[in-house]
This record gives C-alpha cells, structure tokens and sequence, in this order.
C-alpha cells in the first residue's frame, strides 16, 4: 500500500536481463544467418577470380560464355562468339563462373 502512495514502482530485475537476451539472440541471429554466409560467398567468389587464367572459358553475369584472352588488375578481356573477333573489356566481378582450358579436352576424348 505504500508503494501506491509514495508512486515509487517496485524495480523489475528480471525484465532488464531478458531484454539483454532477447537483444544478443537477436544480433546473434543476424549474424549467422545473414552476414556470415555472405563473407563466404565473398571468400569463394575471391577465391574463384584469383585462379583465373589466360585461355580459361568463362560465364558472365549477362550470360554470355567466353575465352580469356588478358588479364589486367581489375578487367580482363574475354572474346565472345565462333568467328573470335568480338574482344570485349569487362570487370573481373562480372565473371560467375570459370572452366579451366585443359579441363574441357580431356573428358570428351573417348
């Protein structure tokens, strides 16, 4: 009855620590589910532009498969269609996916 009196309220201890909780769950969440799979992503498609090498055949995000013909720091230049005389200069990041030049030969033998 002196609690209502004096319009003090008593102090909830727990409600600060499940607060606390609720807030790490939350962050932790984020973190492996959003974050962390993505430096993976980074990791692999790092991984994947850093073996790159003249002659390899390529995919790029626009759909179109090529052959590397230069690499310089950050483009490369990839030549598009049969008749090889399409040379086009493009980013690195635009590569999705890289099949080695000796790969390709060695399965279609027999």
């Amino acid at each position: 009855m002196g609690i209502l009196l004096t319009g003090q309220e008593p102090a909830n201890q727990f409600g600060g620590i499940i607060m606390v909780v609720y807030i790490v769950l939350i962050v932790a969440f984020v973190y492996f589910f959003m974050i962390r799979p993505q430096k993976n992503e980074q990791k692999k498609k790092n991984a994947l532009l850093s073996s790159l090498e003249i002659g390899d055949s390529v995919l790029t995000t626009a759909g179109f498969y090529g052959i590397v013909i230069d690499i310089a720091d950050d483009t490369v230049i990839v030549e598009f269609g049969n008749n090889r005389n399409c040379r086009i200069p493009m980013q690195k990041s635009a590569i999705v996916q890289i099949e080695k030049a000796g790969s390709a030969g060695e399965d279609s033998g027999n």
